[in-house]
């Protein structure tokens, strides 16, 4: 009789344990579908999508150079062209239309998007104000329910999984030590160790159901899958400048030349074509080693011996 008393309590917890999952799959699975859907029905502006990955500068400036208002050289240097000098030629977006702004406030310095992008505070603010008023006009998108916050919840759950261990171990104790007799107790032993192999994979169905039914973070899924046009219509070259571009913020891109104290200084070596030339990295000035030191002289000196040494020697 004790098998059978075992068969059926295991089976009934069993059954208990398994629903509170299936529950709580379906639970999930329903309010993934909805966050799903309501990601889906966004109708994400391209440069919405681009500031939430951080490249709304980076798209600005794709789209500057593919319409011809400034030029970006192999150094990273942005330079107006006679579009982007023209005032009446402006983007009609407002954010490429506030880097043109900025790029034209250097005009004729050669400047780095990247420099612009970090330090330029007018930009700046009007960048984020962008990005706040974008994000303003989102919905709120349901997150999908972990249990933080639910102290009361989280004692209950850790008790009952204390309870199911300790009635694991009573039974599966039970279950060895009582010898089953005739075929209806040998078939009740079945039913309990079926059971209580149930129970031992229940935590690896709840993991199973919380990966299948993850959902972290679909609104950057999405803006990661859709490339800003600006940026997918730039080829290799066009790309590698802009990156360069982008990624050099560390100082900005003009003269180097300090005026005087009176300011009387001619200006006449504003106008000529040296400013391209000063966004140029400047080389490193290291003296090569004369050729007597490295290769020797015609009076057999060893390499790397300068003479004054081997008058010493």
């Amino acid at each position: 009789m004790l098998q059978l008393v075992l068969a059926a309590s295991v089976f009934t917890v069993a059954v208990a344990v398994y629903g509170a999952i299936g529950l709580r799959w379906r639970r999930r699975a329903r309010i993934r579908r909805e966050i799903l859907g309501l990601v889906a029905a966004l109708d994400l502006e391209p440069y919405h999508a681009a500031a939430m990955e951080s490249r709304a500068t980076e798209a600005a400036a794709a789209e500057l150079l593919l319409g011809g208002y400034v030029d970006i050289d192999g150094e990273g240097a942005a330079l107006l062209t006679e579009a982007g000098r023209d005032p009446g030629r402006t983007p009609a977006h407002p954010l490429p239309a506030a880097l043109l702004e900025a790029v034209r406030r250097h005009d004729p310095e050669p400047v780095s998007i990247g420099w612009i992008e970090w330090c330029d505070e007018e930009y700046v603010e009007r960048r984020s104000a962008y990005r706040s008023e974008r994000d303003a006009l989102l919905p709120e998108i349901p997150r999908m329910p972990d249990g933080e916050g639910r102290q009361l919840l989280a004692c209950c759950a850790c008790m009952g999984v204390i309870l199911l261990l300790s009635f694991w171990c009573l039974a599966a104790v039970l279950l060895v030590m009582a010898r089953p007799h005739g075929v209806l107790e040998w078939a009740a032993a079945a039913v309990a160790a079926a059971g209580l192999t149930a129970l031992w994979f229940a935590d690896d169905a709840h993991q199973a159901v919380r990966a299948r039914t993850a959902c972290e973070d679909p609104l950057g899924d999405r803006t990661r899958a859709e490339l800003h046009p600006s940026l997918a219509a730039l080829d290799e070259q066009q790309r590698f400048h802009v990156l360069r571009s982008i990624g050099d913020h560390s100082r900005w891109r003009g003269t180097d030349r300090v005026l005087s104290e009176g300011g009387d200084e001619d200006d006449d070596w504003l106008d000529d074509d040296w400013w391209p030339d000063a966004f140029h990295y400047r080389a490193t000035d290291q003296k090569e080693e004369p050729d007597d030191e490295l290769h020797g002289d015609a009076r057999g000196t060893p390499p790397g011996t300068s003479p004054s040494r081997q008058a010493t020697a």
